[in-house]
């Protein structure tokens, strides 16, 4: 008799979050600063440079700003638990309470919830109130580290296409070039992280390509109004 497995991919959601972002804001973000220059100015040394400042700097921004929003949650989570562990001392016969009427609110019986709110008590009282009470566990608790470096290197692969192709693109075209490749991968990026995550593909491309879309025209129409026009 075969054993069925379910497949489940919120344990990816830290992670791929992470990667997503960075991997699509620097694929976003890059192009529409390189296609804003473009749409003003021909000269490729003013292009392939403003591709590069905006790789680097993107990339460590994404990674400093990831790192201090999942620190402040990892904070968030450790102050919890630390004031849960001392209720935990100071009131275990009122945490035991709660912990059984949270089971009770999910359509446990009364009885049935007391027992599994003292059986779950002496295995580990903490974890037990973390899950339950908290939300917090080990596929949900923030990482910082984690989400940094995975946000840099993401950053760092999404900014790379239009760095390269602002680097090898014909100039007086470059606009059009930059937008059609950035388009393509976001719409691979987001059938990746679709299917990764579980989620509806073509949604994922069509939302993705969409507001891709209204940032890259955006920006052109800034650099036009404000500079010259590439043809």
């Amino acid at each position: 008799m075969k054993h069925h497995l379910e497949k489940h991919y919120v344990n990816r959601i830290g992670w791929l979050r992470a990667a997503v972002l960075g991997a699509n804001d620097g694929l976003l973000s890059t192009t529409s600063i390189v296609i804003g220059v473009a749409a003003a100015s021909s000269d490729r040394h003013s292009i392939v440079l403003t591709a590069l400042a905006g790789t680097i700097a993107g990339a460590m921004s994404m990674a400093a700003g990831e790192y201090v929003s999942v620190s402040s949650q990892a904070d968030t989570e450790n102050a919890d638990l630390e004031r849960e562990r001392k209720e935990l001392e100071e009131m275990p016969e009122v945490e035991l309470r709660e912990l059984a009427k949270i089971y009770e609110k999910r359509g446990v019986s009364k009885e049935t919830a007391l027992q599994v709110a003292i059986e779950l008590s002496d295995h580990n009282a903490l974890e037990a109130h973390a899950k339950d009470e908290l939300g917090i566990n080990e596929i949900t608790t923030a990482k910082p580290l984690q989400a940094s470096v995975s946000s840099f290197f993401s950053f760092l692969a999404g900014a790379s296409l239009p760095l390269v192709i602002s680097v090898i693109a014909p100039v007086n075209n470059m606009v059009y070039w930059q937008y059609s490749f950035s388009i393509i991968f976001l719409m691979i990026l987001g059938a990746i992280s679709a299917k990764t995550g579980g989620a509806n593909i073509w949604k994922a491309m069509a939302r993705i390509c969409f507001w891709g879309t209204i940032a890259m025209g955006i920006t052109a129409l800034i650099g036009h109004l404000f500079g010259v026009n590439v043809n």
